[in-house]
């Protein structure tokens, strides 16, 4: 039982609580809370999440600040944000379990005298901080499912979620909102050791003690009699609804290099509509991309004599590339180089086959030309022609990322064409 002495201060009034019958050292052993006391649980999940913020924080600055230029350190990037996801997902579901025994706990009295401003701000910057919890890793998993590749989550779920589609744009604002809501939680933690510091150091009460493992003597203290209420959360929503239309509103940018546009060219079959896209492996996950920005001088006439059926010459802005969240990476010095080789060349013959049409010719990256041979099947209706095709190419045959080995990005790019085109004569 408890024995309590009220006390009236200006700021209102306090509860002196000594403990009669029930030792001090049960209090603190108990696995529950009481109204005075943290049980094993809360302490428990309190600095386990502290740890994780520690790690999350130390992992996503350190991976942030690594350079994409030097393989090696693009491996560290890749690897560092894998964990920083990792713990990131942890951090959330352990945040929902925190809140879920949250709830079904009485919260301990907050010890001291302090004035009712001061009080208030304590529960918001608290409320803050559990929110935090959930929508900073929440809004970084929802990003990771919004993108294809680069770091994945080392847990055996949660590459993607459900009603989150691969979709750049989404991604961006995701991002975004990522970013501005760990602000919140970055300034939260901030403002929330400061208080504990001063509880320990200028109070020199025993508000940190008791959030410690062990004996905490409490016969002394100070219970504040201050009614929390709901208008502390209702605040900490309020703040994170405001951040969170403010990070909606921010423009979404583009991962592809700003590149001139290529120049059109004179064809006799005029593309209408296609797609190249290319398919790399990076730790062991499919990542796809396509090319915004190409053109294609084609000359063909499937009733010409002999085997050769025309000619295609196909230039690509390298710099268009979008590769999921990798596109940066992609376009790097050790890979795609786009500063320094902004377009690739395809050029060659279109010959006839036993199945459909092939080009034979070379394809140019990085002023490396190899040898191509690309297969593709050919529908013509009322001079409007469709063609499909694909070619697995080595990303090491023309210098493509040398230092990176294939565990990192596989050494196997797919590259496939799906185009529409129309006799440009005809048409005219």
């Amino acid at each position: 039982m408890y024995g309590k002495e009220s006390i009236t201060t200006k700021q209102g009034t306090l509860t002196m609580s000594t403990l009669h019958s029930a030792p001090t050292s049960q209090q603190n052993k108990g696995f529950k809370n009481t109204n005075q006391y943290y049980g094993t649980i809360t302490k428990t999940f309190h600095w386990l999440t502290a740890l994780l913020i520690i790690a999350v924080i130390a992992t996503g600055v350190s991976a942030h600040d690594m350079s994409i230029s030097d393989p090696v350190s693009l491996e560290w990037k890749v690897r560092l944000y894998s964990i920083h996801k990792t713990i990131g997902l942890t951090i959330f579901c352990t945040a929902l379990l925190r809140i879920l025994w949250a709830l079904s706990q009485p919260k301990p009295a907050m010890i001291g005298d302090a004035p009712k401003s001061q009080t208030f701000l304590a529960e918001v910057v608290h409320y803050a901080l559990y929110i935090s919890l959930v929508l900073v890793p929440l809004t970084g998993w929802m990003t990771h499912a919004a993108t294809e590749g680069f770091a994945p989550i080392k847990w055996p779920f949660g590459q993607d979620l459900p009603f989150i589609p691969n979709d750049p744009e989404l991604a961006e604002h995701l991002a975004t909102a990522h970013k501005f809501f760990e602000r919140v939680m970055v300034a939260s933690l901030l403002l929330h050791i400061a208080g504990a510091v001063k509880h320990h150091v200028i109070d020199k009460d025993a508000t940190l003690r008791r959030m410690w493992f062990g004996k905490t003597n409490l016969s002394d203290a100070l219970f504040s009699g201050h009614a929390r209420g709901a208008a502390p959360a209702l605040a900490a929503l309020v703040i994170f609804a405001a951040v969170g239309t403010a990070a909606a509103l921010q423009p979404v940018g583009k991962g592809s290099i700003d590149a001139p546009a290529l120049e059109e060219v004179s064809s006799d079959w005029r593309v209408l509509e296609g797609e190249i896209e290319i398919t790399v492996v990076q730790f062991g996950t499919e990542v796809s991309g396509s090319f915004a920005d190409w053109t294609a001088a084609i000359s063909f006439d499937p009733a010409a004599d002999g085997d050769i059926k025309g000619s295609a010459e196909v230039t690509v802005s390298v710099g268009s590339l979008t590769l999921g969240s990798v596109t940066g990476e992609a376009l790097a010095p050790d890979m795609l180089a786009a500063t320094d080789f902004p377009t690739a060349l395809v050029a060659g013959d279109i010959l006839s086959a036993d199945e459909g049409y092939v080009l034979e010719g070379t394809i140019t990256i990085r002023e490396q030309a190899v040898p191509l041979s690309l297969p593709f099947n050919l529908d013509i209706n009322d001079d409007i022609a469709t063609a499909k095709g694909g070619v697995a190419l080595q990303r090491l045959d023309f210098g493509v990322g040398e230092t990176t080995d294939s565990d990192t990005v596989g050494l196997e790019v797919g590259v496939s064409i799906n185009l529409t085109a129309t006799n440009a004569e005809d048409a005219g």
